[in-house]
C-alpha cells in the first residue's frame, strides 16, 4: 500500500488494498448503498471484476477497503489517474459520514502522490455522485463543487426495429482487424478532444482498456466511412445486460466536420435495431448535459429519455 496514514475512526477497524477475490463483498457493499439512494443496485459483478483489473489501477496503491472487527466491510475507496494529466478520478463508498471523510483523506493523498509522479504541481479531484446522494455535505466540506452533469438517457424497445438507412455515402466496418481498430482510435481521439474529462490515450493503452472489458468484443465497435474516409465510431457493450436486460452506447463520435448529416442519428438508431433484436428490452447510453455538442437533444430526438443524473464533483489541491 502507499505510505499514507490508516488512521481511521474507531482503531478496532483494519484495512488492506482489495483483491480479486473481494469482487463479491464489494459488490454487496456498493450495491446496498447504491440501493439506499436510487433504488437499485447499478453495479454488477462483472463490473466489479472489470474495475480490480483495469489497465492503470494498482489495487495494492490505488484501492482500500475497511472492515468492521466483526469482517463486515464498511469501506471501499480508490484513486485512478487520467493518463499524464493532473486530473484523478477518486471515489469512496461507506455509508458513515466519519469513515467517509477518513477515506477521502487517503484517496486524497494518494491522488497528490499520482500528480506528483507526473510533474504537476497540483492535483483535479474528480467523483461521480448521484443528485440525491448525502455524500454531497462530505464534498462540499472538502473543497468539492458540481463541474457537469451526466444523465443517463434510455429507450425501450417494444417488438422489431426497423434498421435505418445509412446517409448516403456512408459505410460501416466492425473493428475485427488492426487497421480499423487504429481508425477508431483516432477518430474518437478527435471527435472528443473537448469533451469533459477526456484524455487521449495511446494506442496500446487504447487496446489495453477494451481487451480487459469482460462486457466488449470488437464486433461491437464499428467505425463509419464517409464517401471512403473514417468520420465516426459507435461503441456498444453489454454493461447493462445483466441488471437491466438493454444494450448499452458505450461511445459514439463523430468527427467535427462530418457533423450535421445524420450521422449519429443513424448509429443511434443502428444500434436500437440491433439490441431489439437480440431481444434487449431497451438501449441505454450517458451523456454530458454539459457536452461540446448538442447531444442531449439529439439523444431526444431519436426517443431516448433520461432516467438518472449522476454530477461530477470537483476540487483542485496542491500536491504539497
Amino acid at each position: 500500500m502507499s505510505g499514507v496514514s490508516t488512521n481511521l475512526p474507531a482503531p478496532e477497524r483494519s484495512i488492506r488494498p482489495p483483491e480479486l477475490s473481494d469482487a463479491e463483498t464489494i459488490l454487496e457493499l456498493v450495491a446496498a448503498y447504491n440501493t439506499a439512494i436510487v433504488g437499485f443496485a447499478d453495479y454488477t459483478l462483472d463490473e466489479v471484476r472489470d474495475d480490480l483489473v483495469e489497465p492503470g489501477f494498482d489495487p495494492t496503491r490505488d484501492g482500500w477497503l475497511v472492515f468492521e472487527p466483526s469482517g463486515r466491510l464498511a469501506g471501499y475507496g480508490w484513486a485512478y489517474a487520467n493518463g499524464d494529466s493532473d486530473r484523478v478520478d477518486v471515489d469512496v463508498i461507506t455509508s458513515d459520514p466519519e469513515l467517509a471523510d477518513r477515506m477521502f483523506d487517503l484517496v486524497s493523498e494518494r491522488a497528490r502522490e499520482m500528480a506528483r509522479e507526473r510533474g504537476h504541481q497540483q492535483v483535479t479531484l474528480d467523483k461521480g455522485i448521484y443528485r440525491v446522494d448525502p455524500m454531497r455535505a462530505v464534498l462540499e466540506a472538502r473543497g468539492f463543487a458540481p463541474a457537469t452533469t451526466f444523465q443517463r438517457m434510455r429507450i425501450d424497445h417494444a417488438g422489431v426495429v426497423a434498421e435505418p438507412q445509412p446517409p448516403p455515402g456512408l459505410s460501416l466496418r466492425p473493428a475485427t482487424d488492426d487497421a480499423t481498430r487504429r481508425d477508431a482510435h483516432q477518430v474518437q481521439k478527435a471527435a472528443f478532444a473537448d469533451h469533459f474529462g477526456w484524455e487521449a490515450k495511446s494506442y496500446s493503452e487504447w487496446l489495453d482498456l477494451h481487451e480487459a472489458k469482460s462486457t466488449f468484443v470488437w464486433e461491437q465497435l464499428s467505425v463509419a466511412d464517409l464517401d471512403g474516409r473514417p468520420v465516426a465510431i459507435c461503441e456498444c457493450t453489454d454493461q447493462f445486460i445483466e441488471d437491466e436486460d438493454c444494450g448499452y452506447v458505450a461511445s459514439l463520435g463523430v468527427l467535427p466536420e462530418a457533423r450535421g448529416r445524420g450521422i449519429a442519428s443513424y448509429l443511434l438508431r443502428r444500434a436500437f435495431a440491433v439490441d431489439a433484436a437480440a431481444g434487449r428490452t431497451g438501449t441505454i447510453l450517458h451523456v454530458d448535459s454539459n457536452n461540446t455538442t448538442p447531444a442531449v437533444g439529439l439523444y431526444e430526438s431519436v426517443g431516448m429519455r433520461s432516467v438518472l443524473v449522476v454530477d461530477i464533483w470537483r476540487t483542485t489541491i496542491p500536491v504539497d
